[in-house]
């Protein structure tokens, strides 16, 4: 048997449906907001550069903040072999 709900009953959870339903929608309102969507994109854009950047610094700087040499032999050895192959390369088609 279905219990009997009175008027004011009623009244009471359509007001509270619509005072839910209006927060929704300006949560909804406010998430895609122009600057709102600006916003979190920037934020986005810069946690990630700072990821990135923090994972490239971790393979020169070890957890002490000691440079790792190596690394950085490594990376000179890199630049000047790939201008040396740039170099080879300019004169041969030159000829």
């Amino acid at each position: 048997m279905a219990a009997t709900r009175t008027k004011a009953e009623i009244e009471a959870e359509i007001a509270a449906a619509r005072s839910r339903l209006a927060g929704n929608v300006e949560d909804l309102i406010t998430a895609v907001h122009p600057q709102a969507v600006k916003t979190r994109a920037v934020n986005d854009a810069k946690d990630f550069v700072a990821g990135e950047l923090n994972t490239a610094r971790s393979q020169f700087v070890d957890d002490f903040g000691a440079v790792k040499w190596d690394r950085i032999a490594y990376l000179a050895a890199a630049v000047v072999g790939t201008f040396a192959f740039i170099g080879v390369v300019r004169s041969i088609v030159r000829r």
